[in-house]
């Protein structure tokens, strides 16, 4: 599993020449509800594995929580299960926060 950097996702997501990523956010829907990335998705952790059927394989996919590491074992869990294109967002919404939405604003 990969790192990426909110600065590094944030470009990602802004060049219309490359596919977007599936953002999937796997906290819990109270700390979805109160931030979240624009356009992630909610699969708590612990859905997973009952929820594996609903993603597609061969996509690419950054995993998303608060601080990076609930998404890290999740990614895990997601290559153990045969994903290949997977990317743990450094630093989770935290980082995203600070270094996409403060710079930008």
């Amino acid at each position: 599993m990969e790192y990426i950097t909110a600065v590094e996702l944030n470009e990602w997501l802004r060049d219309a020449g490359r596919p977007a990523p599936l953002l999937l956010d796997v906290r819990e829907p109270d700390e979805f509800a109160a931030y979240r990335i624009e356009g992630s998705q909610l699969m708590p952790m612990r859905s997973l594995p009952a929820r594996l059927h609903e993603l597609d394989r061969r996509a690419d996919v950054v995993m998303v929580c608060r601080s990076g590491a609930r998404s890290y074992h999740a990614g895990l869990f997601l290559r153990q299960n045969g994903f290949e294109r997977v990317f743990n967002l450094a630093g989770g919404v935290i980082a995203w926060s600070r270094e996409v939405e403060r710079a930008a604003a």
